[in-house]
């Protein structure tokens, strides 16, 4: 059984085994800056899928799911009263820090799909040709574990968004973000066996150690 296709014992908000479930760790962030994902309807389906979950974090967000034939994305309008961006590194896109003492409050537009669904947000969804593109300054490495990353310095959507949202909100909110992430991470390395408990930042969940892959084995490999 493939692990899209064991969608009734994943828990339908963060995606993980019901016995892995993190929703008891994910904050409400009330920010300034908004979010609006853009997710791909392929990507939408992927249990390893980390964008949702930023916005079940963050308070000011929503989802626009886009690639669905008998529903085309509806133009993307904004507040004039905002300001509008595209996190996405391509050519001539300007470093974030510019925006952080923005006198309008962020409208963040982050695509989510691999870099080729993510490169084509801007000419797929009408009104995104308008609006600025911006880029993260390289940090640390990715933590994200679970796919292989075909670009040299990618990120997970999640990190990326947390990366973002630590130079528009504050050190506190990347914290806080990061936090769930790695959670989402180390909890599904375990599940398939990679990491042991001791490798863990927060406890497992009561009575997950009986799915443990390794028949109970605790410690680190």
């Amino acid at each position: 059984m493939s692990r899209r296709d064991n969608a009734d014992v994943r828990c339908p908000r963060c995606r993980l085994h019901d016995s892995l479930c993190l929703c008891a760790l994910i904050p409400r962030i009330a920010t300034r800056t908004r979010l609006v994902l853009i997710i791909h309807r392929r990507e939408d389906r992927k249990p390893t899928n980390t964008g949702r979950l930023a916005t079940e974090c963050l308070a000011n967000s929503e989802v626009v799911v886009r690639g669905q034939q008998e529903s085309p994305c509806a133009p993307f309008t904004w507040d004039p009263s905002r300001q509008p961006l595209l996190l996405f590194p391509r050519e001539g896109a300007v470093p974030i820090e510019r925006f952080a003492a923005s006198p309008r409050p962020v409208t963040l537009i982050v695509p989510d799909g691999n870099w080729r669904q993510a490169s084509k947000v801007r000419h797929r969804v009408p009104g995104l040709m308008d609006v600025p593109c911006v880029s993260i300054e390289p940090d640390a490495p990715t933590a994200y574990r679970l796919r292989s990353e075909s670009r040299p310095g990618g990120l997970a959507t999640m990190e990326a968004i947390a990366r973002a949202f630590g130079v528009l909100e504050g050190a506190g909110v990347r914290s806080a973000l990061e936090r769930v992430f790695r959670t989402l991470v180390e909890r599904a390395l375990w599940s398939r066996g990679q990491i042991g408990t001791a490798s863990l930042s927060d406890d497992l969940p009561a009575g997950a150690r009986r799915h443990d892959p390794r028949s109970g084995a605790d410690e680190s490999p």
